[in-house]
């Protein structure tokens, strides 16, 4: 076959796509450190644990569709849950979802609203405008105060 290696049978096509997975994300990483004044090592641990922490915080019908938009590389990032694992307790408030991203990142809550305001915006400028209101719409008052303060 002309567009396949002997030693590697993903053809060019393939190749490309997994290129551009990659360029995608690094492009939301890059933006994410730009947005936040971040090193790409903390964008990326943030991006993680910040939209995991949200997307246990919306209808999972909605986490769905927002998962859809999404680089393709970061949703592989995310914690899979099963019998294996048991879940986290996320709680509802703005209180809980900044202790479990300060938690991730291993700093104290006092530092991490810039960086979830910050992941906020990225996310916002990657999502559309619709799936940005309906992820707005799932979050309690508090939470969707912080998530309007990226507007």
């Amino acid at each position: 076959m002309a567009d396949t290696s002997s030693g590697n049978p993903q053809s060019r096509s393939e190749k490309r796509h997994q290129s551009h997975i990659g360029s995608t994300y690094a492009a939301f990483i890059k933006h994410l450190c730009e947005v936040g004044k971040l090193d790409a090592g903390l964008a990326e641990c943030a991006a993680v644990s910040v939209i995991n922490a949200l997307l246990h915080r919306i209808q999972p019908g909605e986490a769905k569709d927002l998962q859809a938009q999404l680089p393709r590389k970061l949703l592989e990032f995310l914690p899979k849950e099963g019998p294996e694992k048991p879940a986290r307790s996320f709680g509802k408030s703005r209180e809980d979802f900044l202790r479990v991203v300060a938690e991730d990142l291993r700093k104290d809550v006092s530092e991490v609203e810039p960086i979830v305001r910050a992941v906020f915006l990225g996310l916002r400028e990657h999502i559309s405008e619709g799936e940005a209101q309906d992820v707005e719409s799932n979050l309690s008052r508090d939470l969707q105060d912080l998530w309007r303060r990226t507007q």
